[in-house]
């Protein structure tokens, strides 16, 4: 799960009044001034998308602090996201003004560049218009995103170093209690627009903010920073302890109480029992847009059934083969159950595991000279997910590197629960999560020059979780999967992909129960049964978005057989692979138009 672009997701629904207000007059006399410049020389129109892009950057940073500190711009670390329902409207507005100024610029003259640059800023626009008809904002919360526990992230990010660098922090913290009470507001507005989450998903929420709300100074996350660095801090430790120890228990703490009462008095007793999102208003809608938004195709529901179908078949026959060629006495039933029970295939010590993880990223490290011709330059690390979203979190996630360099970006592993994180399947996640996956793809697109800030976070989800997926399947080329068992635990993570286009259509159009999600991923997959539930539970918080993985890695295979075959001898895959990155994430029709011209000119060549 790519964590960088669930924050992009997330965020760009969100909007502060004021500034919005602003920027709309701006934009609305921009409009009119680029409106009358229709016949002015394609110079001007290249400076008017320039000047649009670099506004839009800017309205994202100031609109949205928290992920302005994300991105390593701290002009805004004092500040936090407003979450009014006047916050979504003006944002609104923006993206409409937004959309205006881009489609008055005179295309003539236009760059193919240029074009591209200023297609995707409308589809990015018009996406979000979409999205915002359907109120996402009026369910605030989840198990495992929202602010309740986003936002105890930023001590990962936040400037913390130096006594100088808390008044913003501590300025941030007392804001954060109002966010609780406005997602608070929202989610009343749900209520009374019969938008609700299900009333499982918001029992692990109220859990989630009775641990916030009974940490102490000692184990708060928001004191952390400090309590690790009190040696550095000097003389000064002692007053900012007193000032964050006043902020946690008389405002962070409380505000976290009153989410957990208003969770349990009030949310509970008006949360759906149907879990897929076909029982809000306008659900077929509502699904049919997260279907077309997390995989960039024209496809329906049905037809994404019928391939995740296709896939299981294919996955299990190849599963059976090689239980076959390990020797094993038994159906695939069997081994799976071997699997789930053998206490072999499980850690007892996270350390152990952490130091496994450490080496095959050595080993992959050392082999992607071979695959790619460009590598990024921004360092990655390795983290544990902390404890207190760790129970409702998946097996790992990645974290990007800020454009500034300051710190690496972070492959965050579970550590939690170990009989669940089984050995097998380690190589294949540190391939999607790390490199080549996730860190490769995503460093590379920041590092990117002439690409406007906005293409390098882009809703392409099949893109993002595509290249992660198919990542995985490079670790037969580096030879990680010799061992039997790691090529089991890799057939696996592809059965547990098919299965989820199966899974997600099953529970948000087809009807499907919890139960029936969870027992369909137990006959098909050899993930725990600890695992599979939080699986389907993260599928129902986020609707579309588990179709991605599949249907973008489907698109890059084709798209490389189509390479070989076409290419023959002259196919290098180390060339096949940096022309699939070179201009970050794309839309599956734009790449695969891409792919197909850099074909036809690298035949042009030959020829």
């Amino acid at each position: 799960m790519q964590v960088a672009f669930l924050l992009f997701s997330q965020l760009t629904r969100i909007v502060a009044k004021l500034a919005s207000v602003v920027l709309v007059l701006s934009l609305n006399s921009a409009c009119t001034s680029t409106a009358g410049s229709e016949s002015g020389s394609p110079e001007e129109a290249v400076r008017q998308l320039e000047l649009l892009f670099e506004d839009y950057h800017n309205y994202c940073m100031r609109n949205y602090p928290t992920w302005a500190t994300y991105e390593g711009d701290h002009r805004f670390d004092d500040r936090i996201t407003d979450m009014r329902p006047e916050a979504f409207a003006a944002r609104n507005d923006s993206a409409r003004a937004f959309l205006k100024v881009a489609l008055s610029i005179d295309t003539a003259g236009l760059s193919a560049d240029d074009l591209l640059n200023r297609s995707l800023f409308i589809r990015e626009m018009e996406d979000g218009l979409e999205s915002a008809a359907f109120h996402g904002e009026y369910q605030p919360f989840s198990q495992q995103n929202g602010p309740h526990i986003d936002f105890p992230q930023i001590v990962e990010v936040q400037p913390l170093s130096s006594p100088s660098d808390y008044p913003a922090y501590l300025k941030r913290l007392k804001a954060f209690p109002a966010q609780l009470d406005q997602c608070i507001q929202l989610a009343r507005l749900g209520i009374a627009s019969g938008q609700v989450p299900p009333r499982f998903m918001m029992e692990q929420v109220s859990r989630q903010c009775q641990t916030m709300a009974d940490y102490t100074m000692e184990t708060s996350p928001f004191s952390r920073p400090l309590r690790e660095m009190e040696e550095e801090l000097g003389q000064a430790y002692d007053s900012l302890h007193h000032q964050l120890l006043t902020v946690i228990e008389e405002q962070i703490s409380p505000a976290y109480g009153r989410l957990a009462s208003f969770i349990e008095q009030e949310y509970l007793p008006a949360c759906r029992e149907i879990p897929g999102v076909s029982a809000l208003p306008d659900g077929a809608a509502r699904y049919a847009y997260s279907v077309k938004h997390h995989t960039t195709l024209g496809i329906s529901p049905d037809e994404v059934f019928a391939i995740g179908e296709q896939e299981v078949a294919t996955l299990k026959a190849q599963m059976e083969a090689l239980v076959q060629e390990i020797g094993f006495e038994g159906d695939l039933p069997a081994f799976v159950a071997k699997l789930r029970s053998d206490p072999q295939f499980y850690y007892t010590d996270k350390e152990e595991m952490m130091v496994e993880y450490r080496a095959i990223l050595d080993k992959v490290d050392q082999a992607l000279p071979t695959l790619f011709g460009r590598l990024p330059k921004a360092p990655y690390a390795l983290k544990e997910i902390e404890e207190y979203r760790a129970a409702n979190a998946p097996q790992a996630y990645y974290y990007s590197a800020p454009d500034d360099g300051s710190r690496p970006g972070y492959f965050y592993v579970n550590t939690s629960n170990l009989s669940a994180r089984p050995k097998y399947t380690m190589t294949s996640l540190a391939l999607h999560e790390a490199v080549p996956g996730h860190h490769l793809q995503i460093a590379i697109a920041q590092e990117l020059e002439g690409l406007p800030w906005f293409r390098r976070g882009i809703s392409s989800t099949a893109f993002v979780e595509g290249w992660g997926l198919y990542a995985e399947s490079l670790g037969y080329e580096m030879g990680l999967y010799e061992d039997p068992y790691q090529h089991f635990g890799a057939l696996t993570f592809g059965m547990w992909r098919a299965c989820r286009l199966v899974v997600d259509v099953g529970l948000h159009y087809k009807g499907w129960t919890r139960e029936q999600a969870v027992q369909y991923m137990m006959a098909n997959t050899p993930n725990s049964e600890a695992d599979i539930r939080s699986e389907v539970d993260r599928y129902i918080a986020w609707p579309g978005q588990a179709l991605a993985y599949k249907i973008g890695e489907r698109k890059i295979l084709e798209l490389r057989k189509e390479a070989t075959e076409s290419l023959g001898a002259s196919f290098n895959l180390q060339n096949f692979h940096d022309q699939l990155l070179e201009e970050g994430p794309l839309p599956l029709p734009l790449l695969e138009h891409r792919i197909r011209a850099w074909i036809k000119g690298q035949q042009q060549l030959d020829s």
